[in-house]
């Protein structure tokens, strides 16, 4: 079974930054793409961002210049570092694995990031 597990969240004022991590298996990282999603309550699933197989990374237009995905190879783990933090991107964030057209096949549980002042 497909393994993920996000960490990193935690509470931050506006303006502040966040590291998530997503540690996976090595048999996934090599053969996957991997994404950031995020979902805020009361609100539906979001897409943050993704990192292709053949490296090209992708942000949805509210987190540009301010997100940046990566891959750690030696780890098999995800990163998601974000910077100048808005209270709307108060959510809680999920990995996500492989997958095509209709979004990923495979979900971490999900860790909480929390903006406020």
């Amino acid at each position: 079974q497909v393994q993920l597990l996000e960490s990193g969240g935690g509470s931050v004022q506006p303006g502040g930054s966040l590291k998530l991590s997503c540690a996976t298996s090595r048999s996934v990282f090599s053969a996957c793409g991997m994404h950031w999603y995020r979902q805020a309550p009361g609100k539906e699933r979001e897409f943050v961002s993704k990192s292709a197989r053949d490296g090209t990374t992708t942000y949805a237009d509210s987190v540009k210049g301010r997100f940046i995905i990566s891959r750690d190879n030696s780890k098999n783990t995800l990163y998601l570092q974000m910077n100048s933090l808005q209270t709307e991107d108060t959510a809680v964030y999920y990995c996500a694995a492989c997958g095509g057209s209709w979004g990923p096949d495979y979900w971490g549980p999900g860790t909480q990031v929390t903006v406020s002042s």
